[in-house]
Formats: structure tokens, sequence, C-alpha cells
């Protein structure tokens, strides 16, 4: 059975998450970064999303600017992630 891959940090800030990836290539590991909104669907279920309310675009941006600055200190420390 696969094992779903987690991600190497998450940052969240309000009701958007970014979440940062250590992908591996034929060029050796490389960082990713996706974004998501969490939500409540009309039934209450917590579901996520990958569109954003005017009112979520500065903790996006937060999420970005924190999400840079964890793979720039990442990279420092372990020095073998491009």
């Amino acid at each position: 059975m696969a094992t779903k891959q987690k991600p190497l940090h998450q940052i969240r800030i309000g009701s958007v998450r970014a979440s940062i990836w250590e992908q591996s290539s034929g060029n050796g590991p490389f960082l990713s970064v996706s974004f998501s909104r969490s939500y409540k669907d009309k039934s209450g279920q917590w579901q996520n999303g990958h569109s954003y309310l005017a009112h979520d675009l500065e903790a996006l941006m937060d999420c970005a600017l924190e999400a840079k600055e964890f793979i720039r200190r990442y990279r420092q420390s372990s020095m073998r992630v491009a």
C-alpha cells in the first residue's frame, strides 16, 4: 500500500495554509509550495479550496513570505536542496 507523502513544513494564517514539499527529480531534490484555503461547505463539513476571497489575500501573501523565509533557512541549514 502506498503511503501518502506529508509536507516538510506547513504554515497556517487564518484559513490559509502553505504546505512546503520536498520533491525528487533527475537533477536532485527541490522544494515546492502549495497553498489552500479551509472553509465549511453547506453541510458544515470542512473542505480545502484553491481560490481565495478578497479578505484572504493578506494571509495568502503572509503565508508566501513565511514559506520563502522557511525555504531560505532550510537551504542554509541543509545545503542540499535547490
